[in-house]
């Protein structure tokens, strides 16, 4: 069985992120933050193209980001996402209270919030877990804790050591993806691996646009394409295809 290692990395870049960023944050300047932020969204984009290009059934890949992005947004699947980073939000902050004292509590928590979803469910994350699991492929998590460790140190600049403590609600959510796709990996094929990274491919892109305030894409209502993109792979190639030879 594969070892969630790209899940522990991932938590711990964050712990160490949210650290280093209460201790030392405060010598960053505001043009560094926004600069290095900028870099993340471009290394975003990146990561999303390069598995992109492994698609195999262009079709169905596509039906299931329209469709799949349809269910997200009629379910509400963003503000429900939104609605359980608040709860996580007044539960950690009953152990660790804003230690910035300058930071309105309403900005405090809207960032806390944003950081919440970054970090717990994120496209990128959710697809690298999966992947994770299914393949023992960790490229993805290990180039996203990478990131992951600078922007958490960001944030904890403002934030403080409340920051590191989302990686605990971190490691549950990204085991329990893991977990289940170890599950679900026998009844896959490669094409049917491939599609799914092709999908998540889109959904690091449009992260990479969201941190680069080019679009703000609704990369959470996105999510449900990378549940029904490998049962469309698997029908299309099984079904349609023969039928358009």
């Amino acid at each position: 069985m594969n070892m969630p290692i790209g899940v522990i990395i991932n938590v711990f870049s964050v712990l160490t992120g949210g650290v280093l960023g209460t201790v030392a944050g405060h010598k960053l300047s505001h043009e560094f933050k926004t600069s290095i932020t900028m870099v993340f969204g471009v290394c975003s984009m990146g990561m999303g193209i390069s598995t992109i290009g492994l698609m195999e059934n262009m079709p169905a890949v596509i039906f299931a980001m329209v469709v799949g992005t349809g269910i997200g947004l009629v379910i509400h699947l963003g503000r429900g996402i939104n609605a359980g980073a608040v709860l996580m939000q007044k539960g950690i902050s009953k152990i660790v209270k804003n230690s910035n004292p300058d930071m309105p509590e309403e900005e405090f928590i809207d960032t806390f919030v944003t950081i919440i979803v970054l970090f717990c469910a994120s496209g990128t994350g959710i697809y690298g877990s999966i992947v994770s699991g299914m393949s023992g492929d960790h490229t993805v998590l290990i180039s996203k804790s990478i990131l992951d460790i600078f922007t958490a140190a960001i944030f904890a600049c403002n934030l403080g050591a409340v920051v590191s403590l989302i990686a605990i609600p971190q490691a549950v959510i990204f085991l329990i993806l893991f977990y289940v796709a170890v599950i679900i990996y026998p009844m896959t094929t490669p094409a049917m691996i491939n599609d799914f990274k092709a999908c998540g491919g889109f959904l690091l892109l449009a992260t990479g646009f969201r941190m680069i305030k080019v679009k703000d894409f609704p990369v959470a209502d996105m999510i449900p394409a990378m549940v029904i993109v490998m049962p469309l792979s698997f029908v299309w190639s099984t079904y349609i295809m023969p039928l358009i030879q």
